[in-house]
């Protein structure tokens, strides 16, 4: 799937009105039934929220975003409705597929696997859950008594987050190989998967109650300098990853060798292979000393977390007009002569800009750049962003 948290179209929602999906029990549904709960446990399942539904020439898929009902289940499945997927709540009642997108109710779906694709199956049972939750993917920033306070992302919407999660007491507290933990083997800089909800008292930060987190016990990168960024490159082995310094160090602009001995992990700590390094993909990258007399610096990567945040991207070349005001940069994108593809970027403290080679860090007027920005954009024509990243590929001289 391109886009993992794609919104459902009011198209998809009328498409699913009409799906012939039948609506009685089976056995992989949890009912006072000896043989049936026997039956359950082989089942594997995961639990959380449908975050796409596709219905064309290949099918009708839904994706189930969450956790695993079980620890070595899986945490996202993408699955296949058929005639003998069952929907149903706890005592066996029909509930529409709509009903589930539209009051953004979360299910339990117990699934056959994919023998060739673990993350790909078909459709068994969908149990609607009578409660809710949220959910965050993030580092510990401080352990507290009886909690932590997570700085990451919303697992549903991506947004930005810090949170206080107090654990429930009967919290189950798992580390990357789904073993429990004891809530003193978290450490701050840990990566954590951790669900909460649905009651969260507006403090400063929020604060709330989980009763699962998911641990990276290993992943205590908060001590080791690092870059937090995109890779705008990827060419031989090695990746060039642009953006921000970790708070224990570390460079804007780095080319990472990556070998069998380099750590590649999803966000939830899951391993992954260098095939999951691609271009304009978000990452977290951590290595140890940096060659900084070269430019850019060069070094080896120890761990690499790749982050499933979207990145937006635009080519062009910046142009002088009145339509840019202080702090901004007019971008003709696709060099062009349409204005609809436009872009006007606003350069602030935050934004990184990589000049060429000697040339100059101000940006101006006949700049050719490839600029990594912010997915919320004005409507406007042209659209205002905020840029992330603007890498100048080439200096051009100012045109009126």
């Amino acid at each position: 799937m391109n886009k993992m948290y794609k919104v459902l179209t009011t198209a998809s929602i009328l498409a699913m009105a009409a799906m012939p999906l039948a609506a009685s029990a089976q056995n992989s549904v949890p009912v006072e039934r000896n043989s049936t709960v026997q039956q359950q446990k082989a089942v594997p399942g995961t639990m959380g929220f449908i975050t796409d539904f596709v219905n064309d020439h290949t099918g009708k898929w839904i994706t189930v975003t969450g956790r695993g009902v079980a620890a070595t289940d899986q945490s996202e499945m993408v699955l296949a409705l058929t005639q003998n997927t069952k929907i149903i709540d706890s005592k066996g009642k029909t509930v529409p597929l709509k009903t589930i997108i539209d009051e953004k109710k979360v299910v339990k779906a117990f699934y056959a696997a994919n023998q060739s694709d673990a993350a790909r199956g078909t459709a068994l049972t969908l149990v609607v859950q009578d409660h809710s939750f949220a959910a965050i993917l993030g580092k510990v920033t401080e352990v507290r008594e009886n909690g932590i306070v997570v700085k990451g992302a919303d697992l549903y919407n991506m947004n930005m987050e810090t949170i206080v999660l107090h654990f429930a007491p009967k919290a189950q507290l798992l580390d990357q190989d789904g073993k429990a933990i004891k809530a003193g083997d978290i450490q701050p800089g840990m990566t954590v998967k951790a669900f909460y909800g649905p009651a969260v008292a507006m403090s400063l930060p929020p604060q709330s109650t989980t009763n699962y987190v998911m641990v990276d016990t290993t992943n205590v990168q908060a001590e080791a300098p690092g870059t937090a960024g995109i890779i705008t490159n990827v060419t031989d082995g090695k990746l060039t990853v642009i953006g921000k310094p970790l708070e224990k160090g570390g460079v804007n602009y780095v080319v990472l060798s990556v070998d069998e001995h380099t750590r590649i992990v999803s966000e939830d700590g899951k391993p992954l292979t260098k095939e999951a390094l691609k271009t304009d993909v978000r990452v977290e990258a951590h290595y140890g000393e940096v060659l900084a007399a070269i430019y850019p610096a060069q070094t080896h990567a120890d761990s690499i977390v790749v982050k499933t945040a979207e990145t937006k991207k635009i080519e062009g070349t910046i142009v002088e007009t009145d339509r840019a005001g202080e702090g901004q940069v007019y971008v003709n994108v696709g060099d062009d002569q349409s204005i609809t593809n436009d872009v006007i970027l606003n350069i602030t403290k935050e934004t990184t800009v990589i000049p060429v080679l000697g040339g100059d860090i101000q940006l101006k007027a006949g700049m050719k750049i490839v600029a990594y920005h912010s997915p919320i954009m004005t409507k406007s024509l042209p659209g205002i962003t905020n840029a992330e990243i603007v890498i100048v590929t080439a200096d051009g001289k100012s045109s009126k």
